[in-house]
């Protein structure tokens, strides 16, 4: 059986000693100077979750919020449609953006564009150019690097290309605490004249004890996903954006309903799933099932159970 991630077993012990008061420390702060070094930007805030990191970056915002048509994260347009922002749609290649497709709209002043750092988990995004356009246009570049945080070429969750990162620290992220987030940037003024979105998102020393366990390791844990998903691709060779790089795979497939739940019970796991299906605005709008290696715990990324997912897929002809 297949068994779904959770915090590793020294988050999880120091976060209990924390929360019994054996361990008294300012986790907070080596949270800031850690998520510094990942992301180079100078200013850091965690939060109590993904959602409220979204939510005290697009309160900075004083233009309009440009979305992915697909392929992000559908909080995006939820949390600005609540802040009462404009959303501009971006049409992209099933979530890929090319930056040049900003042309085509017309966005006012001090506007932002928040994407994520792989299109639906499965393709890598072009953060150096989608920086580049934006920085050339006056358009703040944010990106939720929930899944690309901790990326040893240093494309993704890089703060001298995106001008906000956040991301999401809850489960199964590739920080995974179970809950929290966190929010940096270079412009002290998303924080400085925004106080009241970062009060109601402050979390507790017990989460921020975890983030910290959890940052020590994200590197190696990225790596080895990213690592995990290019093995399928060698074997599974009609993906979604099989050639780059990503955390799940996407196969499409007209009847994707019934294979996936063919596979579901072929590949049990201990709760919550591995398997989903499209058309999803968080994926891709089409039919299509996704297979979510970054939901796996790592002992499962091992080649034997690798290999078991590729046996599955090649039975329900999904090669």
């Amino acid at each position: 059986m297949f068994k779904f991630k959770t915090p590793s077993k020294e988050t999880r012990k120091i976060m209990s000693e924390v929360a019994l008061g054996n361990i008294e420390d300012d986790f907070e702060s080596k949270c800031h100077d850690k998520i510094k070094n990942l992301t180079s930007h100078e200013f850091v805030k965690i939060t109590s979750s993904g959602n409220n990191s979204i939510f005290v970056a697009l309160s900075a915002i004083e233009g309009d919020i440009i979305v992915p048509d697909q392929g992000g994260w559908h909080g995006f347009k939820q949390i600005a449609k609540f802040l009462n922002k404009n959303i501009i749609t971006l049409k992209t290649d099933l979530g890929i953006i090319n930056p040049k497709d900003l042309d085509d709209l017309e966005i006012n002043e001090n506007s932002a564009l928040i994407f994520t750092s792989f299109a639906g988990y499965s393709g890598e995004q072009d953060t150096k150019n989608i920086s580049k356009y934006c920085k050339n246009n006056g358009i703040i570049s944010i990106e939720d690097a929930s899944a690309g945080i901790g990326d040893k070429k240093h494309e993704l969750g890089n703060g001298k290309y995106s001008d906000i990162i956040l991301a999401s620290t809850g489960s199964p992220k590739m920080i995974n605490v179970g809950s929290g987030g966190f929010i940096s940037t270079n412009i002290e003024e998303i924080f400085n004249d925004n106080p009241m979105p970062q009060k109601l998102s402050k979390t507790n020393e017990i989460v921020c004890s975890g983030i910290c366990s959890e940052l020590d390791n994200v590197e190696k844990n990225l790596e080895v996903t990213l690592n995990a998903t290019e093995h399928l691709r060698k074997h599974i060779t009609n993906t979604i954006h099989g050639k780059k790089r990503g955390v799940n795979i996407i196969i499409p497939h007209a009847n994707a309903k019934e294979i996936s739940w063919k596979l579901k019970k072929a590949l049990p796991i201990d709760k919550s799933g591995f398997i989903t299906t499209c058309p999803n605005y968080n994926r891709v709008k089409q039919k299509a099932i996704s297979v979510e290696i970054k939901n796996l715990d790592y002992g499962c990324l091992k080649k034997e159970y690798l290999d078991k997912i590729i046996e599955e897929l090649k039975i329900n002809n999904l090669q």
